[in-house]
């Protein structure tokens, strides 16, 4: 017993006391900011291994961004990341960074469905589904529960059955072999339910959006509750998104 308090004493508290403020560590790449800079737009566009970024107005796609940095290392006096990781939203549009704006990304309180602070405040239980993804998200949600971030203190667990779920976040591009899989699991969620798209695949497809071995039918007829941008997506982003989600201070 003594040897266990020793080691206790010696590690100190590894958990993070606030998610909310903490500073991201090391080269995180965050929300970037646009400068007025002129430049070769389409010298700027054509950098983009994604397509997220567009001309006419310059902007910058989130849902489409892999964070890879090109932008910023070709054109470091226009394109810049912050290490603000507070950059998931409830809107397509939300995604947009725009030329000339450094603003916060937040959600549009307007869009988040009544029932689900009401319910979910408190306790929320998530199915996680790999729609083909390559590993990247699923490990960064995985540590979402670990010693240092701990989203558990809040009421945030994933759970392995869809059945005992209250939504489902789904990491990946959504491969054929898993669409009627990710359809069967959303089904067995009971209502209301909570959709979350992880991930620059799971949002737009990614670098195999144009792939033959894709199926993204499904969410068309899905209402998006969530999108969390990167790649791979970052604890901290996953948990203050949710967290901004049901309601929690």
């Amino acid at each position: 017993m003594l040897e266990n308090i020793k080691i206790l004493y010696h590690q100190g508290k590894q958990y993070i006391p606030n998610l909310r403020t903490v500073e991201a560590p090391g080269v995180f790449r965050g929300r970037p900011v646009i400068s007025k800079e002129s430049v070769d737009n389409e010298a700027l566009k054509e950098c983009c291994p994604t397509q997220a970024i567009a001309v006419n107005p310059i902007q910058i796609d989130l849902g489409k961004c892999t964070f890879c940095g090109e932008c910023a290392i070709a054109f470091p006096h226009k394109i810049k990341f912050t290490k603000d990781y507070k950059i998931a939203t409830n809107s397509l549009d939300g995604l947009l960074v725009k030329e000339g704006e450094d603003k916060p990304i937040t959600l549009n309180a307007d869009l988040i469905r009544a029932e689900i602070q009401h319910y979910f405040k408190g306790s929320l239980k998530l199915r996680q589904v790999s729609a083909g993804g390559d590993g990247s998200c699923e490990l960064e949600l995985g540590a979402c529960s670990n010693v240092n971030f701990d989203m558990g203190r809040y009421g945030i667990d994933f759970v392995a059955s869809p059945r005992h779920a209250d939504g489902i976040v789904i990491t990946g591009p959504i491969t054929e072999n898993m669409a009627k899989p990710l359809q069967t699991a959303y089904e067995a969620i009971p209502e209301p339910k909570i959709v979350i798209l992880c991930g620059v695949d799971a949002i737009s497809g990614g670098i195999f959006v144009d792939s033959p071995a894709i199926n993204r039918n499904i969410l068309k007829t899905l209402k998006i509750d969530l999108y969390v941008p990167g790649n791979p997506i970052h604890p901290l982003t996953f948990i203050n998104g949710v967290l901004d989600l049901i309601g929690r201070k």
